[in-house]
């Protein structure tokens, strides 16, 4: 373990309890899982086809592009550093690549992220009109009216009592959170979340990586919230910021706050 990793508690993410929370009246509620991936999806009524058969067809075929890329590539999946782009590498792999980059760190950061999009847009251009697809808590939305996220903050006492506030007009959107406190993903930060909004769900998972190890274990949660926003600022692409550390919250961007309490 390197220094300043923190362990964290995987139970809840493989639990999924905030699955329940959603409001699934308007949609259809799916749930696909193929082994690492499990999609949680809500979509539009009057489907066609059967949702769950194509998504799993989906995710299939987009983990295939991924292993077999990193079979010939292998430090694609080890390295937390980013890598150069590939033109020559599958649009997803390129997405994960291109997040890296921005975000400053390694292309596998952006894994679900862009697993998440990559589906809900194919389910699109399908014939479904709207789509929520929610992969670990990272979350690609395309729907016709606005709509709440409620942000899980582990222990903070913000935690589901805060949401972001979406527009219709800003969708599609990527919506994706990392925790240094939370989850089973490697983060070196004690943030107790950080999440982030952007036009690129790759993108915003990168990113929401990156940010979450900038609020360092040594720092109080002032500090660590403003180096976390200070290096947001930093990085193009991106709609809106919000980070929670213990009680405090901190925010930049084009992100409208709903107190949910």
């Amino acid at each position: 373990m390197k220094t300043g990793q923190r362990l964290k508690k995987p139970e809840s993410y493989r639990v999924r309890t905030y699955r329940q929370l959603a409001d699934q009246a308007e949609l259809v509620v799916t749930q696909v899982r193929v082994q690492e991936t499990d999609l949680h999806i809500l979509a539009s009524k009057n489907i066609s086809f059967d949702l769950k058969e194509r998504a799993t067809e989906l995710i299939v075929q987009y983990r295939l592009q991924l292993d077999n890329y990193i079979v010939r590539h292998p430090l694609f999946l080890a390295t937390l550093d980013p890598l150069p782009m590939d033109f020559m590498a599958a649009p997803l792999v390129r997405e994960m690549l291109a997040a890296g980059q921005k975000a400053g760190v390694g292309p596998m950061a952006a894994v679900a992220g862009a697993i998440a999009e990559f589906v809900g847009k194919a389910l699109v251009a399908d014939g479904i009109q709207e789509i929520i697809v929610e992969n670990g808590g990272d979350i690609y939305l395309q729907r016709v009216k606005e709509c709440t996220v409620a942000i899980f903050a582990g222990q903070s006492p913000l935690s589901y009592k805060v949401g972001l506030r979406l527009l219709a007009s800003q969708m599609p959107v990527g919506v994706c959170t990392s925790s240094g406190t939370v989850g089973h993903s490697l983060s070196f930060g004690k943030a107790d979340s950080v999440t982030v909004v952007a036009g690129s769900t790759a993108l915003a998972d990168a990113v929401a990586t990156r940010l979450a190890n900038e609020v360092g274990a040594k720092l109080s949660a002032k500090a660590g919230i403003e180096r976390a926003l200070a290096t947001a600022r930093q990085i193009e692409g991106l709609t809106g910021v919000v980070v929670i550390c213990d009680e405090l919250i901190g925010a930049i961007g084009a992100v409208e706050l709903m107190n949910l309490a």
